[in-house]
């Protein structure tokens, strides 16, 4: 026999977490299982109604028949195995066996009644110990082995017709009649199964037949030896006990073994299914693979989310629509985990009405394993999606204001302008916010960047439905007009403001004015005013990347002049690209031969006129731009990485023209001026002395020149170079002297040979008591230290006249001889000494120093 106790499942009043309800019996259930019922009882009350009916041998009464019958279907119910189907708990039993020994010792008439009270007694007392299962249910189940039973007994009766009990007509009869109570019962157990929804109808049939197939085959040999002991010997039916035992442990084992057995197989499908892209795809093939592997009623997974909280995902299996609270059958919970990472949680709803066993522990232990890796894995990959279409979106937006970003502005608007009239013009307006670092600096930084969204969305609405407004970094953001006015002549030239530009500029102030309306930020009322740059050109010529460069030219204007908009003027961009390319030219011309070159200029002593040193200047053949003075390169080189090889350049340079006239037996030094970075380095003297080494020039012949500015500094390391280069044995000398602030702290620190007076009080010290007393002071106090002092830019000679009378000994200037190439110094060295002897002093002109 298969009975289902699939109706035991619904909610009962009274059971725990219920409270009552009834609404997890469907209508269409309740109706089956009414008629069930009363077609039972109306066959059991017909049936009694028969003659009675015995077949001829039969060891009992008709009551004391009946009685075993009973006897017999009760026992086959209480020793029923049972398993999980769809949901529902499928129970079975002995009973094709106590069909057969019923068939046999019972009246066919009397046989519904007596199965009616036997299988109601027995699940009324399993519904006592254990179950606990409404009336109605019990009924039902009874009404079902009724029905079964009273089929059975008309197959039999119809097979034996006047048949003895011993003859094998009458076992053949007993064999059918118990199959065709199997076939009976199966079908109502199928019928029950299906309207409730446990699982879809071939799988009922298909599962219950496997499990039930040998057991019932087992029942009926059973039954017959029962009926063939009964007629010989009933005392041998107690020799049943053991083999009866025997027989139920096989069942048992089959019916485990085969459920396992599809348990494992159904984990096995479940589990290579539950890899999916994003944790709603693994929770909801989880569920569905739990509600297989374990027919249960009901799964949740509760999974815990980074940033707190949880998310839960709910599913039921087939049969009626019940609360979790109200789910009877056993719970089964674990937590799911990752390298000791929690996941989440797994609970099962088990359809059993007993304890867990613990193979179901395992598997759903294992299970949510698979589950936890799953949807770590799912995850990872939801957040690396996540990521990946961050940077999509970042690559093409700016993350703070949601505006086009410079990347994208540059890759996109090309492929824009091309789909415009190429004789059409097309604008570009660059705004910079003024001042903003003190938005940053006194309001704080996220006021900074309310500050830079308020503006972003001014923008925005200011914008027409074709223009591309975007934030191309910090502050600044940039507006492309694709259409600015009809077409023109597109050879005008972009400073003489044509109609386009003309339009541009209106829009340019518009957004200027825009700007600069109040906003409130940080509960601070302010204003925000920009500058803007503007740039035009026709879409056919446009390139994005070089209106930028012009809109900054235009904005960098904007900026010095103190205006709020400015455009592009083609006059001031040739500084504005060489002062970028400087220092990459300049790293060039320091591998060439001919571009840096020196220009050495002679100190002379004022009252001979004879040479007394040469100081090393130097100067640019630019092959572009020309001859270059210092003033237009050397600024740019102290604050680079060009000064160490620029320094060395020169040292190496000065040294050798030096070398060239020692070797001449003209005894002057040569001096260089020294950066004040070159001080900072502690292997600088090092250098020095490497340089002095290999042009064989006595230390003594170079003077390294320091600007007073430098000279000042304080710091330890500054003193310690130059204590090192006075080691080495090299002059020291001030340069521009009192043109720095602390010059005479420097002095009390720093023994030095020589100071050098600034031109600046030189060229005021005839009409300038002040520059007068400047260079008064200087003379003397060079002569208290023991040190040369030279005038510098000494032009005339009331000049010289002036410094002879102020006790100034040395001098150099273009009153004495220009700078000039060292192919020429050593003969003018030799032209000044040789004049010095003869007592008179003549002025050298620059053609002479060519």
């Amino acid at each position: 026999m298969i009975a289902s106790s699939a109706l035991a499942q619904a909610v009962r009043p009274g059971a725990p977490g219920s409270g009552g309800r009834r609404s997890g019996r469907p209508r269409a259930v309740r109706v089956w299982t009414a008629a069930v019922v009363a077609t039972a009882l109306v066959v059991a009350v017909l049936a009694a109604l028969l003659p009675v009916h015995r077949p001829p041998g039969a060891p009992f009464t008709p009551v004391t028949g009946t009685v075993l019958a009973a006897a017999a279907v009760a026992a086959g119910q209480l020793t029923r195995l049972r398993f999980r189907l769809g949901g529902a708990v499928v129970s079975l039993s002995w009973g094709e066996a106590a069909m057969v020994v019923g068939y046999a010792v019972a009246p066919t008439g009397r046989l519904p009644a007596a199965v009616f009270v036997g299988a109601a007694s027995a699940w009324a007392l399993m519904s006592w110990l254990d179950d606990h299962r409404r009336h109605i249910e019990i009924l039902h189940l009874a009404g079902s082995l009724t029905l079964g039973a009273a089929a059975g007994a008309a197959v039999t009766t119809a097979v034996a017709g006047s048949a003895g009990l011993q003859t094998a007509r009458f076992q053949a009869a007993l064999v059918a009649g118990a199959f065709c109570y199997l076939a009976v019962t199966f079908a109502l157990a199928v019928l029950t199964l299906a309207l409730r929804r446990d699982a879809p109808a071939r799988q009922l049939v298909a599962r219950a037949l496997h499990a039930k197939a040998p057991m019932a085959v087992g029942n009926v040999v059973v039954g017959l030896a029962a009926v063939f002991v009964l007629v010989r010997g009933p005392i041998w039916l107690l020799s049943f006990a053991p083999a009866l035992w025997l027989l139920q442990r096989t069942y048992r084992y089959h019916l485990r073994a085969a459920q396992e057995r599809r348990i494992w197989a159904a984990f096995a499908r479940a589990t290579a299914a539950l890899p999916g892209a994003s944790e709603a795809e693994v929770a909801h093939a989880g569920i569905d693979g739990a509600l297989d592997v374990f027919d249960a009623r009901r799964v949740e997974i509760e999974v815990h989310l980074p940033e707190g909280g949880h998310r839960r995902y709910t599913g039921d299996g087939p049969g009626p629509e019940v609360v979790a609270d109200g789910l009877p059958g056993p719970v089964i919970t674990r937590s799911m985990a990752v390298a000791g990472i929690p996941v989440g949680e797994l609970t099962v709803w088990l359809a059993e009405p007993t304890l867990p066993a613990g193979r179901d522990e395992l598997a759903v232990s294992a299970y949510g394993d698979a589950l936890a890796g799953a949807l770590h894995g799912a995850a990872g990959r939801e957040r690396l999606t996540a990521l990946e279409a961050r940077a999509a979106y970042e690559a093409v937006r700016d993350p703070l204001t949601g505006l086009t970003n410079r990347a994208a502005l540059l890759a996109e608007t090309n492929a824009l302008l091309r789909t415009v009239d190429r004789d059409r013009h097309v604008a570009l307006l660059l705004l910079d916010l003024n001042d903003f670092r003190e938005v940053n600096a006194t309001l704080g930084y996220r006021a900074g960047d309310d500050v830079l969204r308020v503006v972003a969305q001014r923008m925005l609405d200011l914008a027409r439905e074709d223009d591309v407004v975007a934030r191309l970094g910090d502050d600044e953001f940039a507006v492309l007009l694709p259409t600015v006015s009809t077409p023109s002549d597109a050879a005008t030239p972009l400073h003489e403001a044509p109609p386009p530009l003309s339009q541009a500029l209106r829009r340019a102030r518009e957004l200027v004015e825009q700007l600069a309306a109040p906003m409130v930020v940080g509960g601070v009322r302010l204003a925000v005013e920009g500058a803007v740059g503007v740039a035009v050109a026709t879409a056919g010529s446009a390139d994005l990347a070089e209106l930028l460069r012009r809109a900054a030219v235009a904005l960098k204007q904007a900026k010095q002049l103190r205006v709020g908009v400015a455009t592009y003027d083609s006059s001031r961009d040739a500084s504005s690209t060489d002062h970028l390319a400087l220092l990459a030219e300049l790293r060039d011309a320091l591998t060439a031969d001919d571009q840096i070159v020196l220009a050495l200029q002679p100190a002379v002593d004022l009252a001979s006129g004879a040479p007394v040193g040469v100081e090393a200047l130097t100067r640019w053949r630019h092959p572009r731009r020309g001859p270059l003075t210092p003033a237009a390169f050397i600024a740019a080189v102290e604050h680079s990485e060009l000064l160490g090889p620029f320094t060395r350049y020169m040292l190496d340079r000065s040294l050798a023209a030096a070398a060239g006239w020692i070797a001449a037996d003209i005894d002057v030094p040569v001096s260089v001026n020294v950066s004040a970075r070159s001080l900072l380095d502690p292997t600088f003297p090092s250098q020095v002395a490497d340089a002095l080494r290999r042009h064989v020039v006595p230390a003594r012949h170079l003077v390294l020149e320091i600007t007073e500015t430098v000279a000042i500094s304080d710091l330890e390391i500054v003193d310690e170079v130059l204590a090192a280069l006075r080691e080495t044995g090299v002059q020291l000398s001030v340069d521009d002297f009192g043109t720095g602030f602390s010059s005479l702290a420097f002095l009390t620190r720093v023994a030095i040979d020589e100071l050098k007076v600034d031109r600046s009080f030189v060229d005021e010290m005839i009409d300038s008591p002040a520059a007068e007393a400047v260079v008064r002071g200087a003379v003397e106090l060079g002569g208290r230290l023991h040190a040369r002092v030279v005038a510098e830019g000494v032009e005339t000679a009331e000049q010289r006249a002036a410094l002879l009378a102020l006790g100034c000994v040395s001098a150099q200037g273009y009153h004495f001889c220009q700078p000039m190439p060292p192919d020429k110094i050593v003969g003018t060295l030799h032209r000044l000494g040789e004049a010095a002897t003869q007592a008179k002093i003549v002025p050298l002109r620059a053609d002479d120093a060519s």
